[in-house]
Parts: C-alpha cells; structure tokens; sequence
C-alpha cells in the first residue's frame, strides 16, 4: 500500500492546477503558497511560523516544501519528509529559490522515520495523517522521533463537517478523493488516534471561502450563496463542523 501511495503522489502536486506558471519556477512556488494561505487564512492565525527560531522541527509529508519555508524563514532549522521524490526535487528548488539555506530533505516514509529517538524539537504534518496506510503507526512514530516535552501540530479531515456534508449533497468529489488511502476522523476519533501523546488540544478550522477550484453552476451558488450565508452564522454554532481538526500535542 504505502509503494500505491508513493506513486500517487509522485504523479500529482497540489494545487497544480491554482496556476499557469510553469512548475519549479518562483512564480510557481509563490502562486501555490498565496492560494493556500488564502484558501487557509485560519493556519497562520493557529501556528506561529516564526515561532520556532532557533528550535529543530520535522514536516511530514511537506510536498513542495509551502510551509516549511515559512518555517525556514521564520528561523526553525527544518527537515522535511515526504514519499514523493517529485515533491522533495521541488521542495529542494522551492528553498533555492527563495534564497534559503539548503534543508535536509529526504524521500521517507512517516510510518517508519528515519531518525532516531528524541530527535526533534516539533513534529509538523498538516493534511497527511489521512492519506497513509496506517495513522496510528505514523503518529506513534512521530512521537518517537520527539524530544520530551516536544510539540506536534496536525491535521486530519472532519468527517462531521460542513465540507463532508456538502460534498455528498452537491455530488462533488473532495480533492483527492481517488487516493488509495483517505480517511476522516470526528473530533473524537482523531482524539483516540494520539492518545501517545500526554496533552491534545483540537481545534476544528476551515470554514468556507470563496472557491477558484470548481466553475459552473454549482461553483456559482458555492461562491455567491453558500459562502456567504454560512460565515453570517454565529461561529460558535458552527465551530465543531471545520472541515479541518487542527490537533496541538505535546510529549
């Protein structure tokens, strides 16, 4: 499973289609990382990316090295991870490019790191725990590579959300929904799966913002409509429906 995985992801980047730049360029990297941080204006709010100066920090799964950037930048002596050595050729030029020193990165699978114990000051993995072959195994292992005391940020898919819900009523596929693994987790579950851990705090984000991913008739009303009416409800109503469960861990 984790070799189907690999060649997934090895075949596909996220948000390819956000931009008409061509790939590995700095219009590329910076085109992707200003629709992601507009689609997720809630992520910087929750995670100091300029918080860990000077403090070792492991991405999971960082894909074209986004995020991990901003955490270069913001002076964390990163390394990242990812199965796909397409992502880490990217991510690798990404630093480049900016003008950051070069990280370690490294084609690994997060289910069986390749580092030793209390390595790492945080573990970092936003949107991966949900598409390997065995969450609790990634997650035991991010735990292990953690210095006591460390931090682990995470996030995995509400499977009780506005976003699940309105996927199946509206009959549009969720973005890499073909994936040979995806599973959704309620606040519990997601819970239960970082029970290593000594403290967890979840914090359900990802309300609905306008949508440059799906046109037509349905993107319209999306767009026009539902964006709209949704965010005009008190957000205490709807604050257990985030599409995203955002987990703060410590060891």
């Amino acid at each position: 499973m984790i070799d189907e995985i690999q060649r997934y992801w090895n075949t596909r980047i996220h948000d390819l289609e956000m931009t008409d730049e061509p790939v590995g360029t700095l219009g590329f990297f910076d085109a992707l990382d200003g629709y992601r941080f507009d689609k997720l204006r809630y992520l910087p709010q929750l995670v100091d990316f300029g918080g860990f100066r000077g403090e070792t920090l492991l991405e999971v799964g960082c894909g074209i090295g986004t995020d991990l950037v901003r955490f270069a930048r913001g002076g964390a002596e990163v390394t990242g991870v990812d199965l796909s050595p397409t992502a880490i050729d990217l991510a690798a030029n990404n630093f480049a490019l900016h003008g950051l020193a070069p990280a370690e990165l490294r084609v690994a699978n997060a289910e069986s790191l390749p580092y030793a114990d209390e390595t790492f000051d945080h573990v970092y993995g936003h949107g991966v725990i949900q598409y390997t072959s065995d969450p609790a195994q990634m997650v035991r292992e991010c735990h292990r590579v953690l210095k006591p005391g460390g931090t682990a940020i995470f996030m995995v898919y509400n499977r009780i959300s506005w976003l699940n819900a309105l996927s199946k009523v509206m009959k549009v596929a969720l973005e890499h929904e073909d994936a040979p693994c995806l599973r959704k987790f309620s606040s519990a579950e997601f819970c239960a799966l970082l029970a290593p851990f000594a403290g967890t705090r979840i914090v359900p984000e990802r309300f609905p913002v306008r949508s440059r991913l799906h046109g037509g008739w349905k993107g319209l009303v999306f767009n026009t409509c539902f964006v709209g009416a949704f965010n005009a409800l008190p957000r205490s109503w709807v604050r257990p429906l985030g599409w995203h469960l955002m987990a703060f861990c410590r060891k």
